[in-house]
């Protein structure tokens, strides 16, 4: 009631579990919460998670977190915060997601399913139909085998580059020390003490209406605008103007 929608700083409110959790732990836990289990999660694992950190980790680190550890659609209609999962999850992982920012390590089929916001790192492999009806949202996957990834991807609405920005490395490097400071994961450690040698071997996957819309953001941001001005303008400048209706108030 004090903090309203805003939300409490992170991790006020830390609660820790050893087990097995059911299904939706976490279910839209809002900013300042932090749920953590050590042990493994059912269905629904973080589901409409609403700005709050939900953690699952292996007990047993190492070979153990090749296994999967969380359920079947995980994040479903996440709007905000973060989750980080030291082992994989099933299939239908992060549909909807419009603002979590996410760490996992391997992936069912039909991962990202019409997610439109946040950003998704994934250690591993994922299955098949992965990104279908994508249009907004970042994804870094670290595949074992670049040529089968693709070929399980729907290119529909999603394009494929390497990780070449400054800003894109200090996201994904800043996402990846999270997920080490919250599940000591061994795979995690592996890359951020080899960084050059892994860094580019990640593949970011963006939709790309939505690629088009930041790169109008960026020259909107260039000319001097704010960030929401700039949002707003390069939404006007990609809308067809037959479907516009402007107020003169």
């Amino acid at each position: 009631k004090r903090y309203g929608a805003r939300g409490l700083t992170d991790d006020t409110i830390t609660l820790n579990f050893t087990g097995s959790a059911g299904q939706s732990f976490g279910a839209f836990i809002p900013r300042g919460m932090l749920m953590h289990v050590d042990g493994d999660a059912n269905d629904y694992f973080g589901k409409g998670l609403s700005g709050g950190k939900v953690v699952v980790s292996s007990p047993l680190r190492g070979q153990s977190e090749t296994n999967v550890i969380a359920g079947n659609v995980c994040l479903y209609g996440a709007t905000s915060g973060e989750a980080y999962i030291n082992g994989r999850a099933g299939e239908r992982f992060a549909v909807r997601n419009s603002g979590a920012n996410v760490v996992v390590e391997g992936i069912g089929d039909h991962g990202c399913e019409y997610m439109t916001g946040g950003r998704v790192v994934i250690l591993g492999n994922v299955g098949k139909n992965f990104g279908a009806g994508m249009s907004g949202g970042i994804a870094y996957v670290l595949p074992e085998d670049l040529q089968e990834f693709k070929a399980k991807c729907n290119p529909e609405m999603i394009g494929f580059e390497g990780v070449h920005s400054k800003e894109d490395e200090a996201i994904l490097h800043q996402l990846l020390e999270q997920h080490v400071h919250y599940t000591e994961s061994t795979k995690a450690k592996q890359i951020l003490n080899n960084w050059t040698q892994y860094v580019g071997r990640f593949i970011k996957v963006v939709p790309t209406d939505y690629k088009k819309m930041l790169n109008r953001i960026n020259e909107f941001e260039a000319q001097g605008l704010s960030e929401d001005q700039a949002t707003m303008k390069a939404f006007l400048a990609n809308s067809p103007k037959k479907d516009l209706v402007l107020s003169n108030k």
